[in-house]
């Protein structure tokens, strides 16, 4: 069984009527979630309190966003391309609750896995600084959470949005409790992630970028797990494995050009699935970021949540 957290309160955030990052995503992904056999979906999670969220991010930046107040019908930008909206603050806290709920059930209960349909999108969201369609780092409060509260002492997480989580690699650069992974097209927004990039102090060596070019497709992603990613964490042996679940590396995706096919996105799932089974009983937690073309989010979810429920 795979349980699926999501919320009314994600189509309540409205970054604008030209922005890509649309409430009809959420529609999409919904769509393949019930179009999986062996899918279970919780319709309302509870927002992460100010402590869980300031794991991550800082007072200031959490009393920022807290006092936006966007008019009903416009929305205002905190950044140059992410739009804040009337119900965008509780769609951020109920994000970023979603994925603590999921930590939750992955160490508390018989379920081990867990896909969160959230919006507003995490992995480029800073300490003080909401980025890139993201305002708080779901994925990263989630991890913290569960190293804060003792039911992990290690966290690989492992990004395939094509975009590089800059938020993300900073929060955890000097930590080794934290295996952040990345592969993505470089260069490109947001201009981090380069090879060099590898962690300092207690971090060096768990920050491990593997930037793609342009046009690079399937096979350069299964070289790629298979020679490094595979290796790297048979080697960590973490105890939770979060996904930062980015479905805009498909060669269908207007925002970007790694063209990879929906099928990859199962291939990928699976060397991730067979590694939590080795490391971590079976624990992923696989959190949404980004994906554009509608019919492709929807077939790529689809063939994700179809290897998170095989064992």
């Amino acid at each position: 069984m795979l349980t699926v957290f999501t919320d009314q309160a994600f189509y309540d955030h409205q970054p604008g009527r030209w922005h890509p990052e649309s409430p009809a995503r959420l529609d999409a992904v919904l769509d393949a979630c019930k179009n999986v056999i062996g899918v279970q979906i919780i319709s309302e999670c509870r927002p992460a309190r100010r402590e869980e969220i300031e794991l991550i991010h800082s007072p200031k930046y959490f009393d920022f966003i807290n006092q936006i107040k966007a008019p009903p019908d416009e929305p205002i930008m905190i950044d140059p391309d992410t739009g804040f909206s009337a119900g965008s603050f509780e769609a951020s806290v109920k994000a970023a609750g979603a994925v603590i709920g999921a930590v939750k059930l992955v160490f508390t209960s018989e379920g081990k896995r867990a896909f969160c349909a959230v919006r507003p999108p995490g992995h480029h969201a800073e300490r003080d600084a909401g980025k890139g369609f993201c305002i708080f780092n779901n994925i990263a409060i989630g991890a913290a959470y569960a190293l804060a509260n003792g039911m992990a002492k290690k966290v690989a997480i492992v990004d395939w949005d094509v975009h590089h989580g800059n938020g993300t690699q900073n929060a955890f650069y000097g930590r080794s409790d934290v295996f952040y992974i990345s592969l993505h097209q470089f260069p490109y927004y947001p201009g981090s992630g380069s090879a060099n990039e590898k962690g300092e102090g207690d971090g060096l060596g768990y920050n491990l970028n593997l930037p793609m070019r342009s046009g690079s497709g399937d096979e350069n992603y299964h070289h790629a797990f298979s020679t490094v990613i595979v290796p790297a964490l048979d080697k960590y042996k973490p105890e939770l494995i979060m996904i930062s679940a980015g479905f805009d590396a498909h060669e269908n995706d207007p925002l970007a050009g790694i063209e990879l096919s929906s099928e990859m996105y199962g291939e990928m799932t699976r060397y991730l699935v067979n590694l939590a089974n080795k490391h971590c009983h079976g624990r992923i937690i696989s959190v949404l970021e980004g994906g554009y073309n509608m019919d492709v989010l929807k077939s790529c979810v689809k063939n994700h949540l179809k290897e998170l429920i095989n064992d």
